[in-house]
């Protein structure tokens, strides 16, 4: 197995995967800018599925797509059986909602072998629940196709931009710092 030695830099804990998270978020935000759609959600997908490699990344990346997805569609569930049942909404209703859900959801993560989908999954249920405007269901959908382009374009970078072009470029600022 091929051991990557990490290249330390004048900045500790920074590393490839740190300036390939953070590039892949910056850049992922301006190509929503003149869309006028707001990026925190493919900034997360980015971040979530920023790995070391690209069996991390897809690991990761996967989880949190998988996860959006389970977590909304269960989400959106709940949240129309809320509203049918009181069409102003119900507190309580919506904690026990919020339970059963959650027991879909896990289950569901386990059933498509996804274990680590549990806790995306989790958070965007709990936001279409308690956070969600009036169409939820145009909401979910946006969530999830936005985590579907930052978790997308993490793999992308991380593809493009591999550990060795990373790597050569720390080499190249580390020699720079060392003679200053």
């Amino acid at each position: 197995m091929n051991q990557h030695k990490p290249i330390h830099t004048a900045i500790p804990g920074l590393g490839q995967r740190s300036i390939k998270t953070a590039l892949a978020a910056a850049i992922i935000a301006l190509i929503y800018l003149p869309l006028e759609r707001n990026p925190s959600f493919s900034c997360i997908g980015v971040i979530f599925g920023m790995g070391n490699n690209m069996e991390d990344s897809r690991l990761n990346g996967g989880n949190r797509l998988i996860g959006t997805i389970i977590g909304g569609f269960v989400g959106m569930s709940m949240f129309w059986l809320e509203h049918v049942i009181y069409p102003s909404g119900n507190y309580y209703l919506k904690v026990l909602l919020v339970f059963f859900g959650l027991i879909i959801l896990i289950w569901s993560s386990v059933a498509f072998r996804w274990p680590g989908a549990v806790q995306p999954g989790g958070v965007v249920l709990c936001i279409i629940m308690f956070n969600t405007p009036e169409n939820h269901i145009d909401y979910a959908f946006n969530r999830m196709i936005d985590t579907a382009i930052g978790v997308v374009f993490a793999l992308a970078i991380n593809r493009i931009v591999t550990r060795e072009r990373v790597d050569r470029l720390l080499k190249r600022m580390n020699g720079k710092n060392d003679h200053a």
